[in-house]
């Protein structure tokens, strides 16, 4: 009975903790207007609402794989076109978080950057690609 009590509490801590950890996750997203702006940034100002929604029941979703995992019948060219759209979505999301901080203006004022912004920004990106590559072969 002791194994059984501990179980749930562990269960219920667990629960409560993941839920806490995504409600703040969402809040910082939407308390800094990122999929807002992501949107206008892609001409979907319009659809707003169903982004929102759609990034919360992404989270959900990615929240149940992790509790019950299960594989579907893709094989390795579904698994790369799922890592290419989610790899684009953390990228895109990752820049308009950026643009909402203000973080590539500051960054060119800091530097003193008159020209060579776009360079800046291809070389955060690669630098990034070659992180998660390194990551994703070596570690």
């Amino acid at each position: 009975m002791a194994i059984f009590l501990e179980q749930c509490v562990c269960m219920i801590l667990g629960f409560s903790s993941g839920l806490a950890v995504a409600g703040g996750v969402f809040a910082f997203i939407s308390i800094l207007g990122v999929l807002p702006r992501l949107c206008s940034r892609f001409r979907l100002a319009d659809h707003v609402h169903q982004v929102e929604t759609c990034v919360a029941l992404g989270g959900m979703f990615g929240a149940v794989t992790t509790v019950f995992p299960f594989s579907l019948p893709f094989g390795q060219a579904g698994l790369g076109i799922f890592g290419i759209f989610s790899g684009i979505f953390v990228g895109a999301l990752a820049m308009a978080l950026a643009e909402t901080l203000r973080v590539i203006p500051i960054l060119s004022q800091r530097l003193k950057l008159k020209s060579g912004l776009p360079y800046v920004i291809l070389c955060m990106a690669l630098g990034k690609t070659a992180g998660c590559l390194m990551q994703f072969f070596f570690v």
